[in-house]
């Protein structure tokens, strides 16, 4: 066997079960022992597509994921979701042939794009260290939740490799001591009004944290990406941060302490420390050191897995339950409030536009609860994460780290492929749609029963309603685009959406066979920005 195709079966050995990409002379052999050796491989039509669909399978499949791609050019190609990948800490394994002759015109310094946008790198040195060098690689994709870029130089991809050689799994990292909580478990006994808000690293640790809120009376809340990890709770606040809802802000900024368990507690999770109230002792937990007070002071962190303190922290407050921040009527509050629909607001709809708030609450009505929800960036974005009911923190994928518009669709595709058991609805703005299109033919070639949704007001919204109707607009509008058609185009069933009555085809298609999937052309009022990216905004 050549090192290239000794590389593909050994991932697959090590338990790499989905991998996109797209396919050239220099990763083709890689790619085939991938599959061969049991893999399932999705041929996308980018590879900035591809990087973002494992991505978003690794987020909701909880696996290590591939993508890969040809040396130089498909490399640059997928940069931007690997960027994204990295930042989020996705463990994914980018396979990227590599050109290491200068004269090359496939030749780029691969490590350091790699460096450039925060990825890990390794290199298939020889055939003798391939298996162990891929075996590193897997390791700190799984074990260190690190996006990898594998470069496999050409040269060495044609090298024979000792048909006696196995793959030796790397092995995990030494458990963390047992971290000290004496401190936060005393903060939390004299707390009267605690929150705990959970990131992406902590959705492990959902039963841990909802027996430490019980313990010590506490409202419990997430980032954006959690959102859905404490559903069914009476004491959820939902989303914390720029997705807020007025009671959930409400209640944050009263708490008097707030601790974030795997949450980076940056600015879009506290908009900007504003959610932090006068006074309120903010601690953190997150299993990286180095993370704790990195986007604000703390008053207390703690080194350590989310779920492994969580049930420190419940045993060493021992006793009966503190009623803490948990009250009727705050529990009453929650039941009438909580939910962004129950929100009044004056209805922008009328003249072939429909208010996206009014689009978005008769979808969630319409859409089955088994649900798996991605969304892209953009002025639109928050109606869909706020409006669109997920069932649980494997419901909602939310590739916004690197806040790229345009990721919105390959995001559904990976979750889809992920959740195959969920409707797959991927909300998008017009501009990302467009940016993304050429996936659509990979929607309709999987067969994937998934509904777009297109949030369209024919403009980059985020840059209109940041600049002003005063500033020249010109770049950042476009004329009428038939999106739907665009949509049947590529094999879709679309339809074109200017007030509720239209959404009757929706709910037609619901009730039909699903046998292509559904594009709908919302043609969305925007009369003006939304407030969670003013919020962004800040500081620009």
């Amino acid at each position: 066997m050549l090192a290239g195709e000794a590389v593909g079966a050994a991932l697959a050995e090590l338990g790499v079960r989905q991998a996109f990409g797209v396919v050239g002379s220099g990763n083709f052999h890689v790619t085939n022992a991938l599959v061969d050796g049991g893999a399932r491989f999705v041929a996308a039509r980018h590879e900035g597509g591809a990087a973002t669909m494992a991505d978003a399978y690794a987020r909701m499949s909880g696996e290590v994921a591939a993508v890969t791609v040809h040396q130089g050019c498909g490399l640059t190609n997928a940069l931007t979701g690997i960027a994204e990948a990295a930042k989020s800490r996705t463990p994914l394994l980018v396979l990227a042939a590599e050109a290491t002759v200068p004269g090359s015109n496939f030749y780029v310094d691969q490590p350091a794009l790699a460096a450039a946008v925060g990825a890990s790198s390794v290199r298939v040195a020889s055939a003798e260290t391939a298996l162990d060098d891929v075996a590193r690689a897997y390791a700190l994709a799984r074990h260190e939740r690190r996006t990898v870029v594998v470069n496999l130089p050409l040269d060495v991809q044609g090298l024979p490799v000792d048909d006696g050689a196995r793959v030796r799994p790397a092995a995990p990292p030494a458990p963390l001591p047992p971290p000290s909580v004496a401190e936060l478990a005393s903060v939390l006994a004299d707390a009267q009004r605690p929150v705990l808000i959970a990131g992406r690293g902590a959705r492990h640790a959902r039963a841990e944290l909802l027996a430490l809120a019980e313990a010590c009376g506490a409202l419990l809340a997430t980032s954006a990406v959690a959102r859905g990890l404490f559903n069914g709770s009476p004491w959820s606040l939902d989303v914390s941060g720029g997705f807020a809802s007025p009671v959930a802000a409400s209640l944050i900024s009263s708490a008097d302490v707030i601790v974030g368990f795997g949450c980076a507690l940056n600015m879009w999770t506290m908009r900007h420390g504003r959610l932090i109230g006068p006074g309120a002792r903010v601690a953190q937990v997150d299993v990286e050191a180095d993370a704790i007070g990195r986007h604000r002071p703390v008053d207390v962190g703690v080194a350590g897995d989310a779920a492994v303190v969580a049930s420190a922290l419940t045993t060493a407050l021992g006793g009966a339950p503190r009623p803490g921040y948990r009250s009727d009527e705050v529990r009453a509050r929650l039941s009438a409030e909580l939910r962004w629909r129950d929100v009044a607001y004056d209805d922008w709809g009328g003249d072939g536009r429909i208010d996206p708030r009014t689009l978005t609450i008769g979808l969630d009505d319409l859409l089955p609860a088994e649900r798996v929800v991605a969304v892209d960036s953009g002025n639109f974005m928050g109606y869909p994460s706020m409006f669109l009911s997920v069932p649980d923190e494997f419901g909602f994928c939310f590739t916004q780290a690197y806040q790229s518009i345009g990721l919105g669709l390959a995001t559904a595709i990976g979750a889809a492929l992920a959740r195959p058991d969920r409707l797959p609805v991927a909300a998008l703005g017009d501009g990302g749609a467009l940016m993304a299109a050429a996936e659509l033919d990979t929607v309709r070639r999987l067969g994937l029963p998934m509904v777009v949704v297109v949030y369209n007001d024919d403009a980059y919204g985020a840059e209109v309603h940041h600049f002003g109707a005063d500033a020249p607009l010109e770049t950042v509008t476009f004329p009428d685009t038939d999106i739907a058609a665009v949509g049947a185009g590529y094999g879709f069933d679309a339809v074109t959406v200017r007030s509720p009555a239209d959404l009757g085809a929706v709910r037609s298609w619901l009730d039909g066979a699903r046998g292509r999937p559904l594009l709908v052309d919302a043609k969305v009022a925007a009369p003006q920005g939304s407030w969670w990216l003013e919020e962004a905004f800040r500081g620009h």
